[in-house]
C-alpha cells in the first residue's frame, strides 16, 4: 500500500507515523515542508484547513494526523 505524508524535519509525531507505517511495509512518499521547493502552501492548496502535520494520506484518502492514523489502525474500517 501506498501512504503521503506532509511532515516536518523536526516533528515527533510525523516520525512517529513514519515508522508506524514503515514498520507495516507501507511505501511512503514524503513531502518535506520547506524542502526542495514544498511549501506550506502547497500543503494548504490540497487542504484548505490543516493547521498541524503530520497530514496523512492512505491510497490518496486524507486519514488526517498521527492520532487518526492510530485509529485508523485500531478501527475495523481499514
Amino acid at each position: 500500500m501506498r501512504a503521503t505524508i506532509w511532515s516536518r524535519t523536526s516533528c515527533p509525531y510525523c516520525i512517529r507515523a513514519i515508522d508506524d507505517l514503515a514498520r507495516r511495509g507501507f511505501n511512503i512518499d514524503i513531502k518535506y515542508i520547506g524542502q526542495n521547493g514544498i511549501t506550506k502552501q502547497d500543503l494548504l492548496s490540497i487542504l484548505p484547513n490543516a493547521k498541524t502535520v503530520p497530514q496523512i494520506f492512505i491510497e490518496d484518502v486524507h486519514i488526517g494526523g498521527y492520532n487518526d492514523l492510530v485509529k485508523y489502525f485500531t478501527s475495523d474500517k481499514k
